[in-house]
């Protein structure tokens, strides 16, 4: 199995009367049962992808390390990293039948959520980075709910692909900030050591035969989604 944690936190989510899976930050879950995967997001990103024929899907949840490199440039550490993030869950996908041709994605976060954060907005950095991703891995973003001022609340239901997205009315949630705040203040020593895992583990966009370079587009357009209402406090996010 990867060496991106596998989200641990089971529980019976008495909303959507199913069993759950509650993730934390750079943790992930795959399946193709009948469940609810949870998270929160405030300047992380999550990327939920499933393949409806299989019956399977996953999310992970990841911030790119504030490494004051240019997430833009597939050399930087801060691309490696989340290229690992996002790697780890495709790979999942594929071994348990899914087909990467079949893959639709949904994507979440990027908010702007980090107080002091003059110099970059790591939000922006983590949203321009999963579109970039998936654009280059050929993998169709169906919807998104990217970036903004507030924290997000997202339920993904992996087999059929459904999500609901609920805005948080705190724009700085005090846990979520916490939380992310600690990711952004890690030693370089703890930086140095989860960037050389995914170093050793992740081989970076090849370039095709002939080597011909990605479209520029395909690094800037923006889905936008039809939202409806779910609840008086959730959206259920449609394809686009």
């Amino acid at each position: 199995m990867s060496g991106l944690p596998i989200a641990s936190n089971l529980y019976f989510d008495n909303h959507f009367k199913k069993p759950g899976v509650k993730l934390l930050p750079n943790e992930f879950y795959m399946t193709s049962e009948d469940m609810v995967l949870v998270t929160v997001l405030g300047s992380c990103v999550a990327a939920c992808i499933n393949d409806r024929t299989a019956g399977i899907g996953g999310m992970n949840h990841f911030m790119l390390p504030d490494d004051g490199s240019d997430a833009s440039h597939a050399s930087s550490d801060s691309m490696r990293y989340g290229a690992y993030a996002m790697e780890v869950l495709i790979n999942e996908l594929i071994k348990r039948g899914g087909r990467r041709e079949r893959f639709e994605a949904k994507v979440f976060g990027g908010g702007a959520v980090l107080a002091g954060m003059t110099t970059i907005n790591i939000g922006d950095r983590n949203s321009e980075f999963v579109r970039r991703y998936l654009a280059l891995e050929k993998i169709r973003i169906v919807a998104e709910d990217l970036q903004g001022m507030h924290p997000r609340k997202v339920a993904f239901m992996p087999r059929s692909g459904q999500v609901m997205v609920k805005k948080l009315k705190t724009a700085h949630d005090p846990i979520v900030v916490e939380r992310e705040q600690a990711l952004v203040q890690r030693t370089p020593e703890e930086r140095a050591e989860r960037l050389a895992k995914a170093r050793a583990r992740v081989e970076l966009f090849q370039s095709n035969a002939t080597g011909a370079k990605p479209r520029a587009e395909l690094f800037t357009t923006r889905v936008k989604p039809r939202a409806e209402l779910f609840t008086s406090r959730m959206k259920t996010v449609e394809e686009a």
